[in-house]
């Protein structure tokens, strides 16, 4: 475990770049001692690995998740001071932008310049869910402007979608003259999502295939941005409402993910790229790492097999193993005293031994899912923004998820360990999709607070240990689901509500950083527990 989470955190060392020294990152189209023509898929590749956000880090536990109950794992305090920003990755972007406009004659009409815009859009709208107001209109010009000015979290808001849409629009483009089949497979390269893929002579692409999927991903990331402004409805000069219809009425213009074949996830391999929990990193981790109580026991009370899935029966409890009531997460807000008890104790569920440390691959890691487009339209629908099914939606993704984790309707296989860990034990499960979704508290209960309830709640258990921070980012907006709070969370019993800006930004662009804090939260400063605009 230790080995794995090293080169994780070596991984992200390279994204703690500061706002105001983005001068000092490397210009991969200007570097002298590299050859005079890099090739631009080159860059993407490195840009792609960055957009990815590991499971089993800080993130699963800010949305209660996971939770340790040994202090070698790291407490389960939130955080307290400032956050990474990724301006060294949309350096590389700018400069794979460029590369490619050189390769196209100085033409900006190639896809890399479309996928670009998209990948903008998706850490400028990141950093920003983080901090708020940031550098955006004057970042990223290197030397020439090592102090840029701030942007509003509102005027990031609405280049991001600019830029979606302006993506969207050159991958139609691309798809419609059939640009890469012209262009030849090879000339779009380094995209390891889709392309190498679907697009390779082996597969029988042309790389268009690519593309389409592409334009699929930013439109239905389009959708995630627009439904985190839920509370900005009222803005006209942002029209929410108008967008998000635009898109899920008009498929033709904006084709959105149908499936989950069209995830954008990062797959891993059993060759040198394993999934974090793996067979060569078990040991106290598996006792030492709890399911959130948040989470599992959500997924208990709903009679959800996704908990005997994901988690091990809590035998100290008295149940039996194929019990919901036997599935208990620990609460992050006890101490880790308390949780270390509770767990040796076998009250509290730890990971499903089989899923995570059998093997090397484990299952992908959801960046922009299927299940994620289904309840963000089904959101939409129950607010009022557009129109449709909201329960089809709703039970949509919820199937989705379900597939995603290989449960079917009819017989499921659950492997548990056994209790002395000396091998496993094989339950047939049978598992009714009717049965599941006519129970009260899953039934939808109307285009009302109920059934929003019950889309946000779903919501929260697909974004489990994927999507980075989308799981806490949807309590701060919606309330949902009732997050645990005590001494093991910290900060004074609250969860925080933002991240602090960069510590040397203070002094390489202090001026602006100080205007940008006095803007949007006066006299309060850089406060974790200040509201950004986004959930004002």
């Amino acid at each position: 475990m230790k080995s794995v989470k090293y080169k994780i955190i070596f991984a992200l060392t390279g994204l703690v770049i500061l706002v105001g020294c983005s001068k000092k990152f490397e210009d991969f189209s200007k570097n002298k001692n590299l050859p005079l023509a890099v090739p631009p898929g080159l860059i993407l590749k490195a840009v792609l690995k960055d957009i990815v956000v590991y499971p089993g880090g800080y993130e699963d536990k800010a949305g209660q998740y996971i939770a340790s109950n040994y202090t070698y794992y790291g407490d389960n305090k939130y955080w307290t001071g400032s956050a990474s920003l990724n301006y060294g990755t949309l350096n590389n972007i700018v400069s794979m932008e460029a590369l490619a406009k050189k390769a196209s004659s100085g033409s900006d009409d190639n896809p890399y310049h479309a996928l670009g815009l998209f990948l903008r859009a998706f850490l400028f709208v990141n950093m920003s869910e983080k901090v708020g107001d940031l550098p955006m209109t004057e970042a990223l010009q290197g030397i020439a402007n090592s102090t840029p000015k701030y942007d509003t979290q509102k005027e990031i808001f609405m280049q991001s979608l600019k830029w979606l849409d302006t993506a969207n629009t050159l991958m139609a483009g691309f798809i419609q003259n059939k640009y890469l089949q012209s262009q030849g497979p090879t000339y779009f390269s380094g995209d390891f999502y889709y392309f190498e893929r679907l697009s390779l002579p082996t597969t029988g692409g042309n790389g268009t295939d690519a593309l389409i999927q592409w334009q699929k991903t930013i439109n239905s990331y389009k959708l995630r941005v627009l439904i985190e402004l839920s509370k900005k409805t009222g803005e006209a000069d942002l029209n929410i409402k108008g967008q998000f219809n635009d898109i899920v009425s008009n498929p033709t213009k904006y084709p959105i993910f149908g499936s989950n074949s069209d995830n954008l996830q990062y797959v891993y391999n059993d060759k040198f790229n394993y999934y974090p929990d793996n067979a060569t990193n078990y040991g106290n981790n598996a006792s030492r790492l709890n399911l959130g109580s948040t989470f599992l026991n959500t997924l208990s009370s709903l009679n959800d097999l996704r908990a005997m899935i994901l988690a091990e029966p809590a035998r100290g409890l008295g149940f039996g193993d194929t019990d919901f009531r036997s599935y208990a997460g620990a609460p992050l807000g006890s101490g880790l005293s308390t949780l270390a008890t509770e767990s040796g104790a076998g009250k509290l569920s730890l990971y499903n031994y089989n899923h995570y440390y059998s093997g090397l691959t484990g299952e992908p890691t959801l960046i922009v899912s299927y299940a994620e487009v289904c309840f963000s339209i089904a959101e939409a629908i129950n607010r009022g923004w557009t129109t449709g099914s909201a329960e089809t939606w709703y039970t949509n993704g919820v199937k989705a998820m379900f597939d995603f984790y290989g449960i079917k309707d009819g017989d499921n296989t659950v492997t548990l360990r056994k209790a002395d860990g000396t091998g496993n034990l094989v339950y047939t499960v049978p598992f009714s999709f009717t049965t599941y979704f006519n129970q009260p508290l899953v039934k939808y209960k109307g285009d009302n607070a109920d059934g929003l309830d019950q889309i946000i709640t779903q919501k929260y258990l697909a974004y489990f240990r994927n999507s980075g921070l989308q799981g806490y980012y949807l309590w701060r907006r919606t309330g949902l689901p009732t997050f645990d709070i005590g001494a093991g969370t910290g900060n004074g019993n609250k969860i925080p509500r933002r991240f602090q800006y960069p510590n040397n930004e203070i002094s390489v662009n202090g001026t602006n950083l100080s205007a940008a804090v006095q803007s949007q939260f006066g006299g309060a400063g850089d406060d974790i527990n200040e509201d950004i605009w986004l959930v004002k």
